[in-house]
């Protein structure tokens, strides 16, 4: 009853609620087959469909909407890094095994509407498809394409690894000369609850490919996993760095691939420590049109822990922080379905 008054609250009208009310209860999708959303250039494509729209847009996959738990459930994680680091987030150790934490800002977990039909990219932007904005003009920054190793120092990346050392306000310039390209204000980067639904893909595991990861499905830090869980990890492998965009078995079941490792994702969602749990995700993108000095990163990157790669993890870098460990993805929009 207490998400009912909270979706009144949003709505103004009680029936609107309790048709979303009643959309909430499963978690299966509002769009059938039938469902078809038009592209710039003529075609229309169906929930699970891939794209590209153009020459420099990225490959994209239709998302198929319902509802889904945002945010981790009590006792996911394994620790806290962030008290690790010192950070002091205050993760609350639990009394069940093998040492798991709530840790304050991933909760509370609610459940959330995707009512605004949208389209995710397959891959993370990859730093040729980034230098391609920089020779049009499009993009001021150049980004330092070299990871920082400690045995090698720096490791120069290829172009098919993904973008790193970009911003928030970076990727802005970025998202408007691709704008321009298609011709209308579609590509834009993911809400926090648009990434974590679209990362997923209708599993409730801490990965999408279940409650643990090997090396071969992402990329991510053995020797911090064993650092975090105070036990050897044989079989884990620390990399380093990150790997290119198609490397690895890394998609989820809708085909999105490395929603966990390689690098943190920028969203547009406002950092703001516990998640505040609006009811759908169009009230969190007009949350997020509010602006703010630090953002939710998503997704975990190469040089963290199993742990610190779930779903459910988030970060907040400032919107003007270039950092090695960050890149993105971006998200389509398609209208919204009126109600006759």
């Amino acid at each position: 009853m207490q998400d009912v008054q909270q979706m009144l609250s949003y709505s103004g009208n009680l029936g609107i609620a309790f048709a979303i009310w009643g959309l909430l209860l499963p978690a299966v999708g509002l769009a059938d087959d039938a469902t078809a959303f038009a592209l710039s250039d003529g075609r229309t494509v169906t929930p699970l469909a891939r794209f590209r729209e153009c020459d420099v847009c990225p490959e994209m996959v239709v998302m198929p909407l319902g509802s889904f738990m945002m945010g981790a459930r009590e006792g996911e994680s394994w620790s806290s890094l962030w008290d690790d680091w010192g950070e002091r987030n205050g993760a609350v150790a639990q009394d069940v095994p093998d040492g798991l934490y709530n840790v304050p800002n991933e909760g509370p977990q609610h459940r959330v509407l995707m009512d605004t039909p949208y389209a995710t990219a397959v891959n993370e932007v990859t730093h040729a498809e980034w230098m391609v904005c920089v020779r049009e003009g499009g993009c001021s920054h150049n980004p330092d394409h070299s990871a920082l190793t400690f045995e090698k120092g720096h490791i120069q990346l290829g172009p098919d690894h993904p973008v790193i050392n970009v911003s928030l306000l970076d990727i802005e310039e970025y998202v408007t000369w691709l704008n321009a390209h298609v011709g209308a204000e579609v590509y834009r980067l993911p809400t926090e609850a648009e990434w974590e639904y679209a990362a997923r893909a209708g599993t409730t595991t801490r990965f999408a490919q279940g409650d643990v990861l090997t090396s071969d499905q992402a990329n991510f830090s053995g020797d911090t996993t064993e650092h975090n869980r105070g036990r050897p990890f044989p079989d884990l492998v620390t990399r380093a760095i990150p790997v290119p965009v198609q490397t690895l078995d890394a998609a989820n079941p809708w085909g999105l691939r490395h929603m966990s490792g390689n690098v943190y994702e920028i969203t547009l969602s406002c950092h703001l420590g516990r998640h505040i749990g609006l009811p759908t995700n169009s009230a969190y993108l007009a949350h997020a049109a509010q602006g703010c000095d630090r953002y939710v990163a998503k997704g975990g990157a190469y040089n963290m822990a199993m742990d610190g790669v779930r779903l459910a993890y988030r970060t907040r870098p400032k919107n003007d922080n270039r950092d090695r460990t960050y890149g993105f993805r971006l998200v389509r929009i398609f209208p919204r379905k009126e109600s006759p």
